[in-house]
């Protein structure tokens, strides 16, 4: 099946970002997004949609693109999921991640069926981290980063899990709600978390 390609960034003028995001659906953690513009010289392979792709693969990749791209990374926290929403908080950490890059990019092409409200020249890709390789490397960039935040995470809220569900809503993730009750990093906004009004300290 094909991957993804440039043939969508070749009808756009230079330089362009791909941006994407990570951590949407999850009870904790924020959401992070990444823009990524690519160096047509060095290109790494393999890239494609993060969710296709190994966590070997995934490391691996998201070090070569680094090495090779210019890469900005925003992040939205928890309190901003909780205060102006989901979907906000993700445009908010796009607009972050294009502020972040080196170079202002002509043009962007974002992940899904929006943009976020800013004065870049901008194109809302559906399925677009199967199609488009800068967004494709966003995607990748998007995730790894915020795997990482959630693993050192785990490590000072263990009991529920977060080195491998990432904080999205498991049996082993709701179990540790049940029992130990939600943390700080924990969105209250959630159905599931918003069912416990008391919340366990820093």
């Amino acid at each position: 099946m094909k991957g993804p390609n440039f043939e969508l960034e070749i009808a756009h003028p230079m330089p362009l970002a791909g941006v994407d995001e990570a951590g949407r659906g999850p009870l904790a953690g924020p959401v992070v997004a990444a823009a990524v513009i690519l160096d047509r010289d060095c290109v790494p392979a393999g890239i494609n949609d993060s969710k296709k792709l190994s966590a070997e693969a995934r490391a691996r990749l998201c070090a070569e693109i680094m090495a090779c791209a210019r890469v900005g990374i925003g992040i939205a926290s928890v309190e901003e999921i909780d205060e102006i929403n989901i979907l906000w908080a993700s445009m908010l950490a796009m607009e972050r991640a294009v502020a972040a890059l080196s170079i202002a990019p002509a043009m962007i092409l974002v992940d899904g069926n929006r943009c976020p409200k800013w004065s870049h020249r901008s194109v809302a890709v559906v399925g677009g981290d199967a199609l488009c390789l800068s967004i494709a490397a966003a995607s990748i960039i998007a995730k790894e980063e915020r795997d990482r935040i959630m693993i050192e995470h785990d490590a000072v809220h263990p009991g529920y899990g977060w080195s491998s569900n990432k904080g999205y809503g498991t049996p082993a993730h709701l179990d540790g709600l049940r029992r130990l009750g939600p943390t700080p990093l924990h969105r209250r906004s959630f159905a599931p978390v918003a069912q416990y009004n008391m919340f366990a300290a820093e």
